[in-house]
């Protein structure tokens, strides 16, 4: 496919035509397309024996397209790593007073919503486990969370009606967000080597969210 193919408009001179400029919702689902395309490469061959090249073909792009999505090619895989943290905040905006805060997140932990996304948790679970020796995919695993710390803390802050972020709601955010990561690392790094369904592979991811999360509820409460 030739480069910019895909909605990008060629000119804006007079007598000029060509595809409108790309919505950000189309952008949004090229990016997840591309991240998916890589998650199965890297699971597939590895990461180093994976091109930027490769990912690119995989969803019908050129390479140096695929290069104004991402700046390299493990970066690819942050729309899965990041997918979570609306469905995490929006949870967090609602959660009732009075109720466990891993109550309050079950839904997002179960849905698919949260911190491990589509494809199916085993497929990204393998991925998390390339986190442990790839430098790459773990600097984008760590910036993904450290993108979702401050989002966190303004729900938060919004949940106690407060008109700005304080020291508590970053306490609080930071504590939950390291409970998110360290489940999802726990579940990806320290269950069998054989891949279980799905169906018990989202089971088991969130009965240890949750487990995280009635820890972490102690001082967020």
């Amino acid at each position: 496919m030739p480069d910019g193919a895909i909605g990008e408009h060629p000119g804006r001179g007079r007598g000029r035509t060509g595809r409108p400029p790309l919505t950000d919702e189309r952008k949004a689902r090229i990016r997840l397309e591309i991240a998916r395309a890589a998650v199965e490469l890297f699971v597939d061959q590895g990461v180093t024996a994976t091109t930027g090249e490769q990912i690119a073909r995989a969803v019908g792009l050129s390479t140096r397209t695929l290069w104004r999505y991402f700046p390299g090619k493990e970066s690819c895989v942050s729309p899965l790593f990041a997918a979570g943290i609306d469905a995490v905040a929006a949870a967090l905006r609602t959660w009732p007073a009075g109720a466990p805060l891993e109550d309050a997140l079950e839904r997002v932990s179960t849905s698919g919503e949260g911190p491990l996304v589509r494809p199916e948790p085993p497929r990204v679970r393998t991925l998390l486990r390339l986190t442990r020796t790839e430098p790459g995919l773990r600097a984008v695993w760590l910036q993904a969370h450290d993108e979702a710390e401050p989002v966190f803390a303004r729900a938060l802050a919004d949940r106690a009606g407060l008109g700005a972020v304080d020291l508590r709601s970053e306490i609080q955010a930071a504590m939950l967000n390291a409970a998110l990561r360290t489940a999802v690392e726990h579940y990806a790094w320290r269950t069998d080597e054989a891949e279980p369904d799905p169906a018990t592979a989202r089971s088991e991811l969130a009965a240890t969210i949750r487990s995280a999360l009635g820890v972490a509820a102690n001082g967020i409460t």
